[in-house]
């Protein structure tokens, strides 16, 4: 079996990164991390977000970005979850904000989700993100949603204390059952541990991870080339070359794996796709911020955006714990066969 990219599928992924670069470049994400460092009114700084949410969804929607695995008769692109997770990968590089993997998964069910009239979000391992801008939440609106202070500047963040069954494993449910028919993963199905968990959302949540790993390698290795020490670049010391050369092996073991589970849909391998995945975008980021020294910990670095949006992902189902209790009991049933 051929894994490697289609011609068509190299143009969409290319063709994605060159429409995130018009709609969200790098200093439409610069004036939004500062707007939010310099604006601590909660009330005025939702209402801001609101709105440019709301204008980048339309443009998404636009594109055909929620629409990917809508069936064409009911007009959409009529993709499968591959083609979705190499859009998401691109989305996670560009640091894209937003509940893209919910409306995302709305679409085709949800009016107006598909085209980006509305923004839909969902209950995730007890989280909700972007639920003030939120026009729909899968499986219902949660009751007693607390507001917390989120790591990430631009993911809003509200935990659901004792959220309702099904939604707070990430099932589709509600207005947004079933929501997008496609190629791949299992709508909705679960293993083990995670009964009711949503295997899409997983993959798609780990594309974006591994859009990110694969963007702070990037920066990383170029920082290295550039930044000269002791009259040579730092590049060229066994240390650094050490940590790049991790960085770049743990975004290939989890593209591989991301890879792989978009085309086969199985939930146990979609389960080890995200703990690769996750593992990678956090350590990744935090070795491009050890690459840049000094200037990595500073707010106009991009390097902490990139590990603060790993964290919040990280935090979305299936968790290391989870992902490894599947891993571990899938080993132990093919062993007992």
């Amino acid at each position: 079996m051929d894994f490697r990219l289609t011609g068509d599928q190299r143009a969409l992924k290319d063709g994605t990164r060159e429409l995130l670069g018009r709609l969200w470049p790098a200093a439409a994400l610069r004036e939004a991390v500062n707007r939010d460092a310099a604006d601590r009114d909660a009330v005025h700084r939702d209402a801001v977000d609101r709105a440019g949410l709301r204008k980048l969804w339309r443009a998404l929607g636009d594109a055909g970005f929620f629409a990917l695995r809508v069936p064409e008769e009911s007009g959409g692109l009529g993709l499968g979850t591959a083609e979705a997770a190499l859009v998401f990968e691109e989305a996670g590089r560009a640091l894209l904000p937003g509940p893209l993997v919910a409306t995302h998964l709305a679409a085709g069910t949800v009016p107006g989700a598909a085209s980006g009239e509305r923004v839909v979000t969902r209950v995730d391992g007890g989280l909700v993100t972007w639920l003030d801008a939120a026009d729909q939440v899968l499986g219902g609106a949660p009751a007693g949603a607390v507001a917390l202070r989120s790591v990430d500047p631009l993911t809003p963040l509200h935990r659901v204390p004792d959220p309702p069954s099904g939604s707070s494993s990430g099932a589709v449910s509600g207005s947004g059952s079933g929501a997008v028919s496609g190629t791949g993963a299992s709508e909705g199905s679960s293993v083990g541990p995670l009964a009711g968990y949503h295997p899409v959302a997983a993959l798609l949540t780990a594309a974006e991870q591994l859009g990110s790993a694969g963007r702070t390698t990037e920066t990383a290795v170029r920082y290295a080339k550039e930044r000269e020490q002791f009259g040579r670049p730092v590049g060229a010391f066994q240390a650094v070359k050490h940590l790049c050369a991790g960085m770049l092996v743990r975004t290939e073991i989890a593209r591989s794996a991301v890879y792989a589970a978009a085309v086969t849909g199985d939930a146990a391998e979609i389960a080890g796709a995200k703990l690769l995945a996750d593992d990678a975008a956090v350590r990744n980021a935090r070795d491009c911020l050890q690459v840049h020294g000094g200037m990595g910990f500073t707010w106009e670095a991009d390097v902490h955006l990139h590990l603060k949006r790993a964290w919040v992902r990280a935090l979305m189902r299936p968790v290391a714990a989870e992902a490894e209790e599947i891993q571990a009991e899938t080993l132990g049933t093919g062993a007992s066969q």
